[in-house]
């Protein structure tokens, strides 16, 4: 069979299987088998497939239809404009949360050299974004997980940031012994009665505890003494977590400056907590 006739029998056994975007990962599922590029693919539709070639591709559509995430089958995801190494220790990487990065830059941009903690760091996607954007910044990178760092090692390693990046494991703000200009997160969040118990996601970076809050919480009770003055914590958060989340800071932290974001869906996404000078 040639490569287009593959490509309407992926896509067909993908639709039959309520996979969404059909077409997209059937072409990717097929780019990934032979090792090619979009252009590539779409020059060689006329090119016929070797066995060796359909075992490979029956594989990994296998693995599809088991439900394990693309990102997963081709070892990457896309965030930032970058490609991250990714396995099942680490969360996929979210469009969402590249919000954050746009926030932080704008915020410190200002700075000289600031000295910026990524709490729950998995693949290491948000600092290295952040590193190869504001090279004057000094990052920490902390993460419960010591698989999870080893996920994010390789990817300062692939970037040229692993001077740059200082990885430290430990629960939420534990690993950090001096305050900080920001604090940035983006820790679970999805309620328990929400998850998906056959998610090839580690459960350790989905469960945020009966309301979805548990480790924002304890973020926010370790944030005090960690921030400098004028120090900012940015908090990615859940859809309908946000009047939960500033009522507790305001609690925490009267006097601090609280804004909550947006992401491009309209939904309230990002928190920023400003500490007073």
């Amino acid at each position: 069979m040639r490569l287009k006739e593959f490509f309407y029998h992926t896509r067909q056994v993908l639709v039959n299987n309520g996979i969404d975007d059909a077409s997209l990962e059937s072409e990717l599922l097929l780019r990934q088998t032979l090792g090619i590029d979009r252009v590539q693919f779409y020059q060689n539709l006329e090119q016929y497939i070797t066995i060796e070639q359909r075992e490979i591709l029956q594989k990994l559509l296998q693995r599809r239809l088991r439900g394990e995430p693309f990102a997963y089958i081709r070892s990457y995801s896309e965030f930032y404009g970058l490609n991250f190494y990714v396995n099942n220790n680490v969360l996929i990487p979210r469009p969402e949360t590249e919000i954050l990065i746009d926030i932080l830059l704008n915020k410190a941009q200002k700075y000289h050299r600031p000295f910026i903690v990524d709490v729950g760091t998995g693949c290491g996607n948000i600092a290295i974004s952040v590193a190869l954007n504001l090279p004057q910044a000094e990052i920490y990178a902390m993460d419960i997980s010591a698989p999870a760092l080893k996920v994010a090692r390789l990817n300062c390693y692939r970037y040229g940031v692993r001077n740059r990046i200082i990885l430290l494991q430990g629960d939420i703000l534990q690993p950090l012994l001096c305050p900080v200009d920001f604090i940035i997160a983006n820790l679970p969040y999805v309620k328990r009665s929400e998850l998906d118990n056959h998610s090839y996601e580690p459960q350790l970076a989905l469960d945020g505890g009966t309301d979805g809050l548990k480790n924002i919480r304890r973020l926010c009770h370790q944030v005090k003494g960690k921030l400098l003055p004028g120090g900012c914590l940015l908090m990615e958060i859940g859809k309908g977590h946000k009047k939960a989340v500033v009522a507790f800071l305001n609690k925490l932290f009267p006097t601090a400056r609280i804004e909550v974001i947006p992401d491009l869906g309209g939904i309230d996404r990002i928190v920023s907590l400003i500490l007073p000078r």
